[in-house]
């Protein structure tokens, strides 16, 4: 379960913005967020982007992107991709309401007003069966993606095998669909 976000610029480890936790919620976390504070203290541009450490009961889970940290902190049986997607969806529309300003702010938490994007996505991925299907519609996505290629795939040999010519175009629509399902 998602317990609580920090957004934070990592060059200074100045808030940008978190989740308002209930009173629970931040006594439950407050060593945890001490822990934290260190961690965004030793992010530098060259460490790795994604990373998961367990602390406790919970585990944090930061991604690095355009010098902000997005820190998610969920209970260490949390799926770990779920945790990611949940942080690529927080990043990315950061990065499109305030990406440009990150650098000029000067005053902890300028952007409080994200704290509802956050909650309102954290809701969404609360239940790991319901946040899953957005997985699964993904996952179908690709099966469908990767029947194409076969059914490609099987046309082509057919088609060498009756000694007919492939044009430009084919072979280029084949090395396409080839490109994105080896993903």
């Amino acid at each position: 379960m998602v317990k609580s976000t920090i957004v934070v610029r990592a060059t200074d480890a100045l808030p940008l913005a978190a989740t308002v936790d209930d009173e629970q919620t931040e006594q439950a976390l407050q060593e945890h967020k001490q822990q934290a504070k260190l961690i965004f203290r030793r992010i530098t541009p060259n460490v790795e982007p994604r990373c998961s450490i367990e602390s406790g009961p919970y585990t944090l889970h930061y991604l690095l992107a355009d010098n902000v940290v997005y820190l998610v902190f969920t209970d260490k049986s949390y799926p770990r991709k779920l945790a990611f997607s949940y942080l690529d969806e927080i990043s990315k529309e950061f990065a499109t309401s305030y990406g440009a300003k990150v650098d000029s702010v000067r005053k902890p938490y300028a952007f409080v007003g994200f704290d509802t994007f956050m909650a309102k996505t954290a809701r969404l991925y609360q239940d790991t069966r319901q946040a899953g299907a957005g997985s699964s519609n993904l996952d179908k996505l690709n099966d469908e993606l990767h029947d194409v290629t076969r059914i490609m795939t099987k046309n082509m040999e057919e088609l060498l095998w009756r000694g007919d010519s492939l044009d430009s175009a084919s072979v280029l629509l084949i090395l396409i669909l080839y490109t994105l399902t080896s993903d």
